[in-house]
């Protein structure tokens, strides 16, 4: 078993290969009642075209097939619903889909052996019919009705609109009504004979375990232990321009909503985007933070009258930042932006801001040690992306301000940023 520790955190996680290619992630937190688990595949929204191991002609299923799977994969032949069971035993259950990974979880004080049964049960043994697939398409309609009702939904998929071109990150993980009436139990089961197999999965468990005990408990659990070949992903090239400069739409909410999206044309390995984040994340801080010159001169201006949320998203086909907020000023916000960063390459990032906001980073990546259901989605979304969390806490002292102020020229480009406005 690998062991992989961090002193500055003080945090150790443990790493068992199994034979049949499944990957189980133990993270011992000592003294704490609470457990926590995430079992998840590779296998999200963009992954709608494929070649099958074994196989050479290229599948493609419709929009939206892997959310329907973790909507479908709860109900069982007996007529019973694991969310129901796992309810019942005194456990929090949960699922949740991405654009690059679906997650079947639960967080438990007692009863953790009885949940973790139903679990591996109900993720092993998949029930699709006619009769309940057709079933299910009107309930994941009605959820994307309803997400089509909110404004901050609309002016993020936009965003991604405007930005992305060919890349399937601009279609919404649900898919659309059109593309989940195509779903038949046929196209389920391809889906997750191809991409619920023990090797391309992660089992993470956080909590007070003994990691030795944790993976004997999975082995005694799994049925299936045929490893297959690798799954060839396919990918449309993306033009390194954006779609459009500007996108609106019009909903009825009382001041405008907006988001800026910024697209990057260069996607690196993960190793060097774990550097990038931190520098990428330090810099969006220090352009249009809370404690930015900038953020209190639009607030002391009226322009905006709270505070903007940034983030900065990233996978093994695309990467783009985000600064999302409200003003009756969307455009004037847009350019006062670009105006900062243009200043902040002409003149240099100021070594207070750069040291302050730096220093913020890193108590945020610390705190997320803090809480075990952060620490199991953190560990489970970069697994996939390739990169132990670990990482980040390793690589903040490599990001200097002179490596910041070149990423603030590579990415921060005008011709790649866009204007996404819901009036």
């Amino acid at each position: 078993m690998q062991i992989i520790e961090n002193s500055i955190v003080k945090e150790k996680i443990y790493i068992e290969k199994l034979e049949n290619g499944l990957t189980v992630m133990i993270f011992p937190k000592q003294g704490i009642q609470k457990k926590f688990v995430i079992w998840a595949t590779n296998y999200g929204s963009i992954d709608n075209k494929f070649i099958i191991p074994g196989q050479v002609e290229t599948t493609q299923v419709p929009d939206g097939v892997a959310h329907f799977l973790e909507h479908k994969l709860f109900e069982q032949e007996n007529g019973t619903n694991s969310l129901d069971t796992l309810t019942a035993l005194g456990v929090n259950p949960n699922a949740y889909t991405t654009t690059d990974h679906t997650a079947y979880l639960y967080e438990c004080t007692d009863n953790f052996y009885p949940a973790l049964d139903e679990l591996m049960n109900y993720v092993q043994n998949p029930y699709f019919t006619d009769e309940n697939v057709k079933k299910e398409k009107g309930i994941i309609g009605q959820e994307i009705m309803m997400y089509d009702d909110y404004p901050e939904m609309l002016v993020y998929m936009n965003a991604l609109k405007a930005m992305y071109k060919n890349t399937p990150i601009n279609i919404d993980v649900a898919g659309t009504i059109d593309t989940v009436n195509k779903i038949d139990k046929d196209i389920l089961y391809k889906c997750y004979n191809t991409f619920y197999n023990p090797a391309n999965m992660v089992m993470f468990f956080a909590g007070e375990f003994n990691p030795d005990e944790i993976v004997q408990e999975v082995k005694k659990r799994l049925t299936q232990n045929n490893q297959q070949g690798e799954i060839k992903r396919i990918y449309e090239s993306e033009p390194k321009e954006v779609v459009k400069k500007e996108i609106e739409a019009k909903m009825d909410i009382s001041i405008p909503m907006f988001v800026i999206g910024i697209k990057e044309d260069n996607i690196q390995k993960p190793e060097e985007m774990v550097k990038k984040h931190i520098a990428i994340e330090i810099l969006l801080n220090t352009i249009i933070g809370k404690s930015s010159k900038l953020y209190k001169q639009l607030y002391e201006e009226g322009i905006l009258q709270e505070e903007l949320s940034t983030e900065y998203e990233f996978s093994k086909i695309y990467s783009y930042a985000l600064i999302s907020g409200a003003s009756n000023e969307p455009q004037k916000v847009l350019t006062r932006i670009l105006e900062e960063i243009e200043r902040l390459k002409q003149n240099g990032i100021d070594e207070e801001d750069f040291n302050r906001n730096k220093k913020m980073m890193y108590g945020i990546y610390v705190k997320a040690y803090n809480n075990i259901e952060d620490i199991s989605k953190m560990f489970v979304a970069d697994y996939f992306k390739g990169i132990n969390s670990f990482d980040y806490i390793e690589n903040y002292t490599q990001v200097t301000k002179e490596y910041a102020q070149k990423i603030l020229e590579d990415v921060f480009k005008e011709e790649q940023t866009i204007l996404s406005v819901v009036r």
